[in-house]
């Protein structure tokens, strides 16, 4: 099997705003809701954003009207200098999905309230995300940026490039950004998961099988296809030529905890490289403590019915220090991608990545006591405040006077995993006197309002493209622009490009979302193509969570130019 794509040689792959995708024709019926194709529509031309632009006397912050898209030309190429042009990619979770510890079985429970912060933990297109990623890799590769009609220079990924913290899920992500032999089966020669045809649950999607009539739910209701062998295919191992940019990288949740919940506890840690996979939850389960359990001892979830699988000694749970030392490959550009000496003696994830315009703040928002949401230790919270400090000629300080350095200015971009709605853990910053100090949303907002510099803060962890203007609060026209994108695992499947252009009075952010440039339909399940564009046909269709979503977000969370007053005289950056 290659991983290896169809692309003409010269060829730029097209962008969203030449074509996008939307549903294509009914393919099959199921008793619930049809299985529809993906197929290519017109673009999405850029819609202006200037929300700090002074408001009207009494109104509140407004997003930008949506003009008609015929109506308005995309305003390039030839309007700024261009500073910096980067692709941000997020949430990929490249999974083991054989791993005896992902307890996908829980799925069955997924209008259960009590289950709402752990499902979905399996996924019908998961076998091919490595496809899918590869596929994204290769296509921005060769984009070229709308604004400044160059290539990106950088990448940066913000988290949960893996999905439940297992070394193995961390050589398939580093083989895919750094080039190499991309090995996603795991355990024995064979696929044995849930969405093995022998295996004793109906709530997945099974592609096997003689007849189109499928024996599993997604089959039964949702129309779901026939693919004899995919699973087989999918699993093979393949050369993946990596990222031609340096990238750097970030730490989230699923790299730090079991399906980025759960604790890794010494007796889970035994069972993730054993060769025990449970099918249920034990007899007398107390459903009422679902989050609790999975959060502090999910070992209790291997005490029900299981079924004898191949041990795998590569599945070890990885930690933080381990995620940190894995970056410093011999190919790595930069070395260590992000991640520096001091993370490395630390067992730290969050530094510091300067560019002659900008610097990048990459933060660790994972939260150790465990849970999906993030936090920010007050340690980092100090060596953030420092890092800031030391790019503002001037910044005000925690009581409102303003205080002047000497420093050059610089532009700064946050990355981390979490967004600001999402820095909302219950767990971190605890009652007792030994729980580690925490800063909470509001206050990491005002610390970072002090800072006039700070222009843009790149997250994930929602799976949703999202775009957010964070006003100060006492000058509406000054503030950040917080831009979250969406999954690659998930509808859309999609990658941002974001440019930032020097215009005098104002700095130009220019973000245009980038599909992979597969076909839309999925041929002969050949290549590496067909395989990642069946892994987006098969994530349009999951239901609730699929193309009928708000996961895309609208056109002002998607092809925007986001426009902020210059924070200090632009002329003083290099271009």
């Amino acid at each position: 099997m290659t991983g290896a794509g169809q692309h003409e040689p010269g060829r730029r792959p097209p962008l969203t705003t030449d074509r996008s995708l939307t549903w294509g024709p009914v393919l099959r019926r199921g008793a619930s809701a049809p299985y529809r194709a993906v197929a290519f529509a017109s673009g999405e031309r850029h819609l202006v954003r200037d929300d700090f632009a002074a408001p009207a006397p009494g109104a509140g912050p407004q997003a930008a009207p949506v003009p008609d898209a015929a109506a308005r030309p995309d305003p390039w190429p030839g309007t700024g200098r261009p500073l910096l042009s980067l692709v941000h990619l997020t949430d990929l979770q490249l999974a083991d999905v054989q791993s005896p510890t992902r307890f996908e079985f829980l799925n069955r429970y997924f209008a259960d309230p009590r289950y709402a912060e752990i499902v979905p933990v399996q996924r019908p297109q998961e076998a091919l995300t490595a496809h899918a990623v590869d596929a994204m890799l290769r296509t921005v590769n060769e984009v070229t940026c709308p604004a400044s009609g160059t290539a990106p220079e950088l990448a940066i990924t913000t988290g949960d490039a893996i999905d439940n913290a297992q070394w193995n899920e961390m050589q398939i992500f580093l083989a895919l950004f750094d080039g190499g032999l991309v090995r996603a089966n795991s355990g024995g020669p064979g696929y044995a998961g849930v969405q093995a045809l022998d295996w004793p649950d109906d709530v997945f999607w099974k592609p096997d099988g003689p007849s189109g009539d499928g024996p599993d739910l997604f089959r039964r209701e949702f129309g779901f296809p026939h693919h004899p062998g995919l699973l087989q295919r999918a699993l093979h191992d393949f050369a993946a030529g990596g990222l031609r940019m340096p990238w750097l990288s970030c730490f989230g949740n699923h790299e730090a905890l079991n399906q980025g919940v759960g604790t890794i506890t010494p007796a889970l840690a035994s069972a993730l490289v054993g060769d025990r996979k449970p099918l249920q939850l034990p007899p007398g389960f107390d459903h009422d403590r679902a989050l609790e359990f999975f959060t502090e001892q999910p070992e209790v979830f291997m005490a029900g019915p299981a079924r004898a699988v191949a041990a795998d000694a590569h599945r070890w749970p990885i930690t933080k220090r381990d995620f940190v030392e894995a970056h410093f490959r011999p190919q790595a550009r930069p070395f260590g991608h992000g991640f520096t000496q001091q993370n490395r003696l630390d067992a730290t994830a969050y530094y510091v990545y300067d560019t002659p315009a900008v610097r990048f703040i990459a933060l660790d928002t994972s939260c150790a006591a465990g849970g999906a949401a993030g936090c920010l230790d007050a340690d980092q919270a100090r060596w953030l405040q420092a890092r800031l400090a030391e790019v503002h000629s001037q910044f005000h300080d925690g009581n409102g006077r303003e205080v002047r350095t000497g420093n050059d200015d610089r532009l700064v971009v946050l990355f981390s995993h979490h967004g600001v709605d999402t820095l909302n853990s219950s767990r971190a910053g605890g009652s007792s006197a030994a729980a580690e100090p925490v800063l909470r949303a509001a206050e990491l907002l005002a610390l970072l309002h002090r800072f006039g510099n700070v222009v843009l803060w790149l997250n994930g962890h929602t799976h949703t493209n999202a775009v957010r203007a964070r006003r100060h609060p006492d000058d509406p026209r000054r503030g950040f622009w917080e831009v979250t994108t969406s999954a690659i695992v998930d509808w859309p499947c999609q990658a941002r490009l974001v440019e930032i252009l020097d215009c005098g009075s104002y700095l130009s952010i220019v973000c245009t979302m980038v599909d992979h440039d597969t076909p839309a339909a999925a041929q002969v399940l050949a290549t590496g193509d067909d395989l990642a564009s069946l892994h987006r046909e098969l994530a349009a269709n999951v239901p609730l969570l699929g193309a009928d979503s708000a996961r895309p977000g609208t056109w002002t969370d998607r092809n925007t130019e986001l426009r902020i007053p210059a924070p200090f005289p632009l002329s003083r950056l290099p271009g």
